[in-house]
């Protein structure tokens, strides 16, 4: 399967919401596709080069899918669209088409089914809540009560300020119990690193 991609210098991560503005005619095409063909697009993370200019060269092989949910013309100029994480995906190969678009040759990664929260997971939703209250993150309607561990993992590694590396590894990580295991580790990591 072929899927055009949006390399950006942060990671979409299923059921998370994250808003853009679109100004270049690479990206206003992939979205007049999209819309015209009721399809979607890969969000992957720059490793090395800009969001704008010519083509990313360097980015994860790991993404996200992002469903259009939203768009509008901003005040700005821009066209803003809002949109939503979808499936994750692991790139096989990619190539630059003559316009500067990155198409790629995707599989899908599978999900594992959402799991109960536990008890040792309390820390972590208390975590998830707090930052729900900051009036950016408020704006994307996140649901700061998860009902399983995907849904807080995934909250959590896309909220958190780690590195698009570190992101790429949470995303590709495909049970639940793990990326919250591996969140708790990079947290501590991050508190360690502002203490000293």
């Amino acid at each position: 399967m072929s899927l055009a991609l949006f390399p950006l210098a942060t990671l979409l991560f299923p059921g998370c919401q994250l808003d853009l503005q679109l100004f270049e005619p690479r990206y206003l095409d992939m979205l007049g596709r999209c819309l015209k063909q009721d399809s979607s697009f890969g969000i992957v993370g720059i490793i090395e080069g800009r969001e704008a200019g010519i083509a990313a060269r360097d980015f994860s092989m790991i993404g996200c899918e992002a469903l259009i949910r939203d768009w509008q013309q901003l005040p700005n100029g821009l066209l803003g669209i809002r949109v939503e994480g979808g499936r994750r995906f692991r790139v096989k190969n990619s190539w630059v088409e003559a316009d500067q678009l990155i198409s790629a040759e995707i599989e899908w990664l599978q999900e594992e089914a959402e799991q109960p929260l536990l008890e040792q997971h309390a820390d972590l939703v208390a975590l998830l809540q707090a930052l729900a209250e900051h009036p950016l993150v408020d704006r994307l309607n996140l649901n700061s009560s998860p009902t399983g561990q995907q849904m807080l993992a995934n909250q959590l590694a896309y909220l958190l300020p780690f590195s698009i590396a570190e992101k790429a590894r949470l995303l590709e990580l495909n049970n639940p119990q793990q990326r919250l295991a591996k969140i708790q580790t990079l947290l501590e990591r991050l508190q360690g690193s502002l203490g000293a």
